[in-house]
C-alpha cells in the first residue's frame, strides 16, 4: 500500500505555489476550456504547461526555483508528451513539454509554426525487478530487443547468460513494462531499437506509440516504474531519475564501441556532445561517442512561434519567452542532483536562437 500511495503521489501534476491544478477533460489528460478561459481572460501572473513525464522531476525543481525567483506561477502537468502536444494543439496551455519533436502530422495540426526550444537531456535507462541478481545485469542490443519483440522469454536464457558471466540467473518468465500512452520517452526507446535491430524496424518501429508486441501498459514513467516494482522478472524503460529515486536496479547497455555503459550525467553528457542543428530536433540515441550511453534523449519545450492568440497579452508572451530562457540558463545548475544532463553550449546557443524568433503580433517578444 505505501508502494501504491507513492506511486499516486509522484503521478499528480506538479503544482507550483498552491497554482490551480489543470485536470483532464474527457480522458484526454489536457487544460480543460474553462482552464483556458480563465488563463487568457488575465491570469497573466500563471504560466500552464502539461507534457512529459521524463521531465517532470527536474521540472518540479525549476519551477519551483522560478516561483521563488520571479513570483510566477507554473502549473504542470505530468502527463506524458503526446498529451502535452494536445494541450499545445488546442490551446489549452502555454507550452508543451516532449521527448520527441513533433511528427509532420502533429505540426500540421498546429494552428502556427511552432519552435522547439531543447531544455536537457537525460537517460532511458532499462529497469528490471530479479531481487535475487545482486550484479548490475549486462544488456547488448540484439539480446534487448529480443526481449521486448517476445524472442527471449526467461531470464536465464543463454544469450543473457552469456553476456553475464558468473551470474546466477533465474528462470523466471521476462514480463515486459511499457508505456500506455504516448510516450517520447517511448519515442527515444523505439528510435534506438529501430536503429539496432532490423526485426524490430519492421516488425514494430518508431514513434511515441508503437503496437507493442508483448507486455503490460502503464501511464507515464510512473506508471512503468510502478509495474517493475510490483512485478517479478519485470523489465521496462523509464527515466534515470525515477530509477534512482525509487531505489530500482538498472541495467548497462553495450553501445557501438562495445563497451557496457551505464546511464549518468556524464555517460549521457558524451552522447550529447554533438551537434546541434539550427531547428534544435536531433536524436542522441545509438551514439558513436566511445564513452556515451546508448540510449539519451534531448527533451524540448514547444510553444507556438507567434504568441498572440486566444486573447493573450504581450506581458504574457514576455513572461513564457524569460521563463524558458531562465530554464536553459541559470536553470540548468539543477540538472546534475537530478541526474540529468546539463545542455551543451551548442544546444543552449540554438535555444537562444529560437527564442528569438517568437512574435507577439509579428513583432518579436525579446
Amino acid at each position: 500500500m505505501k508502494t501504491l500511495k507513492k506511486l499516486l503521489i509522484a503521478a499528480t501534476a506538479v503544482i507550483v505555489s498552491g497554482g490551480m491544478m489543470l485536470t483532464g477533460c474527457n480522458g484526454s489528460g489536457t487544460a480543460s476550456k474553462s482552464d483556458s478561459t480563465a488563463n487568457a481572460s488575465g491570469e497573466d501572473n500563471t504560466i500552464m504547461g502539461a507534457g512529459s513525464s521524463f521531465d517532470n522531476p527536474l521540472f518540479s525543481k525549476m519551477f519551483s526555483e522560478y516561483n521563488k525567483n520571479t513570483g510566477l506561477k507554473i502549473n504542470y502537468q505530468s502527463i506524458g508528451s503526446g498529451g502535452g502536444i494536445k494541450g499545445l494543439t488546442d490551446k489549452t496551455v502555454d507550452f508543451g513539454a516532449s521527448d520527441a519533436p513533433l511528427s509532420d502530422d502533429q505540426a500540421k495540426a498546429m494552428t502556427g509554426p511552432a519552435v522547439h526550444i531543447p531544455v536537457t537531456a537525460g537517460a532511458v535507462v532499462l529497469s528490471y525487478n530479479l531481487p535475487e541478481v545482486k550484479d548490475t545485469l549486462k544488456l547488448s542490443p540484439d539480446v534487448l530487443a529480443g526481449m521486448f519483440l517476445g524472442d527471449i522469454k526467461k531470464w536465464n536464457d543463454p544469450k543473457i547468460q552469456a553476456i553475464n558471466k558468473g551470474v546466477k540467473l533465474p528462470a523466471t518468465d521476462i514480463v515486459i513494462a511499457h508505456r500506455a500512452d504516448a510516450s517520447g520517452t517511448s519515442n527515444i526507446f523505439t528510435t534506438y531499437l529501430t536503429k539496432i535491430s532490423k526485426d524490430w524496424e519492421t516488425k514494430v518501429g518508431k514513434g511515441s506509440s508503437v503496437s507493442w508486441p508483448v507486455g503490460l501498459g502503464g501511464k507515464g514513467n510512473e506508471g512503468v516504474a510502478g509495474t517493475i516494482q510490483q512485478t517479478p522478472g519485470a523489465i521496462g524503460y523509464i527515466e534515470l531519475a525515477y530509477a534512482i529515486q525509487n531505489k530500482m536496479a538498472y541495467a548497462k547497455i553495450q553501445n557501438k564501441s562495445g563497451a557496457f555503459i551505464a546511464p549518468s550525467i556524464n555517460s549521457v553528457t558524451a552522447a550529447a556532445n554533438i551537434e546541434i542543428p539550427a531547428d534544435g530536433k536531433v536524436s542522441l540515441t545509438n551514439t558513436d561517442a566511445a564513452d556515451g550511453y546508448p540510449i539519451s534523449g534531448l527533451s524540448w519545450v514547444i510553444i507556438y512561434q507567434e504568441q498572440k492568440y486566444n486573447n493573450r497579452s504581450a506581458d504574457k508572451a514576455s513572461k513564457i519567452v524569460k521563463l524558458i530562457q531562465w530554464m536553459i540558463h541559470d536553470g540548468q545548475q539543477f540538472s546534475g542532483a537530478l541526474n540529468y544532463a546539463p545542455l551543451s553550449a551548442k544546444a543552449v546557443s540554438v535555444g537562444d536562437a529560437l527564442l528569438k524568433t517568437v512574435t507577439y503580433d509579428g513583432k518579436s517578444v525579446q
